[in-house]
């Protein structure tokens, strides 16, 4: 794929603390991270824009992108880099975000812009939309959005200071984008609606395109001009190891799909949408961690 085919992708990086009875692992993440390198890993030219400390976590992060050729642009992190803690020890998973994670910012300075603008697609993920000031500086600097703004609100509880600010924002946003992914957790945390409603208010509000995803119950797009087209999660061989990731993967499949086929514009082409980003989010789900995989051939 040629550099003019080259998506940014704006929001989160961040190192995954996983603790449980036994062990503590550690991965690098953020939901925008893992779009940025599910992408580049289906061949995507890709650059995120991204707050990361300078710190030890914040190398473990460059050096993780530059391994698989993402390119970055980082707004120094002046609490250090993001960290997000699932803890396992006592049953039920406790989620907890250190200081960086909570007062998260990114800059839309002269490099920004610049990569923004030479980009065909722009990805947003984890953004605090419920910063107004932060909404309005992205928003401002993506022309274009409705051929080049893809978003997936990805709202944590643990990083979420105003959720009216956030829904107020983050819809805004979405009324002026060429896709919005949405998920069934954003549904009941933003709210408190099943998935289908949420899609439903999304796309009567301005969204032209909502990609759907329900877990095992695979995902649904529907449009603006009355197409809504499902598909069931892809029964691959082996069992399933890990579920973080999978959203990201479908939504880096689609973008890659937009890329390389265009945007659907009748049924067949949303159903070949879905059913590739399907069997791509089950093959990341048969391996620990986040990192896309890409199913084999068959």
């Amino acid at each position: 794929m040629t550099e003019t085919n080259r998506v940014v992708v704006v929001g989160d990086a961040l190192i995954d603390e996983l603790r449980d009875v036994e062990s503590l692992r550690e991965f690098p993440g953020g939901a925008a991270l893992n779009v940025a390198v599910g992408l580049a890993v289906l061949g995507v030219p890709t650059t995120l824009i991204a707050m990361v400390g300078d710190d030890s976590d914040g190398a473990v992060l460059r050096d993780f992108l530059a391994a698989h050729d993402v390119a970055l642009v980082a707004t120094p992190g002046p609490h250090g880099s993001s960290r997000a803690t699932s803890d396992r020890t006592d049953g039920e998973p406790r989620y907890a975000f250190n200081e960086a994670a909570k007062k998260r910012r990114i800059e839309f300075g002269e490099a920004e812009r610049a990569a923004l603008d030479a980009a065909s697609l722009v990805v947003v993920s984890c953004f605090p939309f419920d910063d107004t000031a932060q909404t309005d500086a992205f928003l401002a600097a993506v022309a274009d959005p409705e051929r080049r703004l893809v978003i997936d609100p990805n709202p944590r509880a643990g990083m979420l200071a105003d959720r009216e600010a956030f829904v107020r924002n983050f819809e805004r946003a979405a009324a002026r984008s060429l896709l919005t992914k949405v998920g069934d957790e954003d549904a009941e945390l933003l709210y408190g609606s099943t998935l289908a409603e949420l899609r439903t208010r999304l796309v009567a509000a301005g969204a032209h395109h909502v990609l759907a995803t329900a877990g095992r119950d695979g995902a649904t797009i529907e449009t603006d001009d009355g197409l809504l087209v499902s598909e069931p999660i892809s029964p691959l061989p082996g069992a399933v190891v890990d579920t973080m990731g999978a959203g990201d993967a479908t939504l880096a499949s689609s973008v890659q799909t937009f890329l390389t086929q265009g945007v659907p514009t009748d049924a067949t082409g949303w159903q070949r949408l879905l059913a590739d980003a399907m069997r791509i989010a089950a093959a990341t789900c048969r391996e620990e961690g986040a990192l896309l995989r890409v199913p084999p051939v068959v």
